[in-house]
């Protein structure tokens, strides 16, 4: 591409303003165009009680280098903190127990990595695995069908369901092994035992690790599995749209896209609020819905099947608290994750002072700490009003932790449609779509609906859509192949 080249990129979180500052790598001249008032989408800063923090995803996954190096890029290296505690718990079988370790996604690599979360009978259902014939896979399957099949509903039940609803707000039995854990489905079809999979897939992580002559980078094993940043994850779209704006691209707020159409003479039209954009090339970087309805004219099949794309809703509901008024109920550690087999109405909990220390050292006498409410399906609760929200949030961390103090403040924020779903075949409606796209010269999509939800599978998309544009397709066959698995790393995430 040359200078000269405009590149209108609609839509303006993570996914979008990734691509905006990609295409400044390649002296192109970028619009960027939003809808909402705000920059970032589900990354959004705020406070309570004085103290800075997410309303919105509040980690990255560490061991993959877009998010790290981007938020470094942007003049944030020197805000990049670890957290400060990764010690979690399940709240399981009325009580709170320590989160196993040995285990990808929650499923074990021995009966012995899940004692005390499972019952004798579940234990015994794990050791069955070994013996088992070989279970067929095929093209794709659901995580929960192919580990209950394997290794019991309870595993599925226990672990595997709230680490991946933590991730997804979804059902671990729709959702595809493919996509949401790419390395135990690979693993699975070598290996006759899933537990031998999961066994495998820590030999290989271990012996990747770094020796005293190879220090540890962001991405490998011993170093921190999730990021956080000073000041909230929220600060790195603020900190990216900064840095593009400071290299000359331009960025419109306020300004929905209400129509895109290819011109005759080559190109495209995008209008914009009310003003009419002339582009060599455009990248959608919106979720499925209204990326579904900008493609309609000019690339109906693609359309169809964004709609056909389903998104689960969610409650975020942060308390801040007296740190007094929290001792000793609060216990030690990051949080805990909920079972829905439980009954509980929270799928989890962040102890967001214990965790990052940014927080605790903005206000030490303020604990805060976050809830989230709201899966696939799940849709009575979220009707519900903030205070409701508030008092259920109160109810399960009293009857979890003993905590039954009267917060400071609270808040609650509400993202409706917020999580796509990826269920079984995803993968197929995914290639589906940047086939009928890459019909059209000039056009490209990016976005947590395609090849992950979690911050660097969305700069992952960007960055294949924005070399996809200029002919490499490399990044679009990588991630085909390869789809970057997200990880629970806390309430909402």
């Amino acid at each position: 591409m040359s200078g000269s080249r405009h590149v209108v990129v609609i839509g303006a979180g993570i996914s979008g303003l990734a691509a905006a500052h990609r295409l400044l790598d390649q002296t192109t001249r970028v619009t960027v165009v939003e809808a909402d008032h705000r920059v970032g989408g589900k990354l959004l800063p705020g406070e309570i009680a004085g103290v800075r923090v997410d309303l919105g995803a509040e980690s990255m996954l560490a061991r993959r280098p877009e998010a790290v190096t981007l938020a470094r890029e942007t003049g944030l290296a020197d805000h990049l903190q670890p957290p400060a505690t990764a010690t979690a718990s399940i709240w399981t079988r009325g009580a709170l127990r320590p989160m196993p370790k040995g285990h990808v996604m929650g499923v074990p690599g021995t009966a012995a990595a899940v004692a005390g979360i499972l019952s004798e009978e579940g234990l015994a259902r794990v050791e069955r695995d070994a013996d088992l014939p070989p279970t067929e896979i095929g093209d794709d399957v659901a995580v929960g069908e192919y580990v209950a099949a394997r290794l019991g509903r309870e595993v599925v039940d226990r672990l595997v369901e709230p680490l991946l609803g933590g991730v997804y707000a979804g059902d671990a039995y729709r959702i595809s092994m493919r996509m949401a854990v790419p390395q135990l489905f690979e693993a699975a079809r070598t290996y006759t035992s899933l537990t031998e999979a999961v066994r495998e897939i820590q030999a290989k992580a271990t012996s990747a690790a770094p020796t005293p002559a190879t220090p540890a980078t962001p991405t490998t094993p011993t170093a921190p599995v999730f990021m956080g940043l000073r000041g909230g994850i929220g600060t790195l779209p603020l900190a990216v749209a900064q840095t593009i704006r400071a290299r000359g691209a331009e960025i419109l707020t306020g300004t929905p896209v209400t129509e895109l159409r290819r011109n005759p003479t080559g190109g495209w039209r995008v209008t914009a609020g009310d003003r009419t954009l002339h582009a060599d090339a455009v990248v959608v970087a919106t979720p499925a819905r209204a990326a579904a309805s900008l493609l309609t004219a000019e690339a109906p099949q693609a359309a169809a099947e964004l709609r056909a794309i389903e998104y689960a809703s969610m409650a975020l509901v942060t308390l801040a608290y007296r740190r007094s008024d929290t001792e000793p109920r609060l216990p030690d550690g990051s949080g805990f994750i909920v079972p829905p087999v439980d009954g509980h109405t929270i799928k989890a909990s962040t102890f967001a002072s214990h965790k990052w220390g940014w927080i605790a050292e903005e206000d030490p006498d303020v604990v805060v700490v976050r809830t989230s409410v709201g899966r696939y399906g799940e849709t009575e609760i979220l009707q519900r009003e903030d205070t409701d929200l508030v008092e259920i949030s109160r109810g399960d961390l009293r009857e979890a932790t003993g905590l039954d103090a009267t917060p400071l403040h609270t808040r609650v924020t509400r993202w409706d449609d917020g999580l796509p779903q990826y269920p079984v075949g995803h993968h197929a409606r995914v290639a589906r779509i940047r086939a009928h796209v890459a019909g059209l010269p000039g056009l490209a999509v990016c976005g947590a609906q395609y090849d992950g939800v979690g911050i660097p599978a969305c700069i992952a998309s960007a960055y294949a859509a924005v070399d996809q544009l200029a002919g490499d397709l490399s990044g679009v066959q990588e991630l085909t192949a390869h789809p970057v698995q997200s990880l629970h790393g806390g309430a909402g995430e």
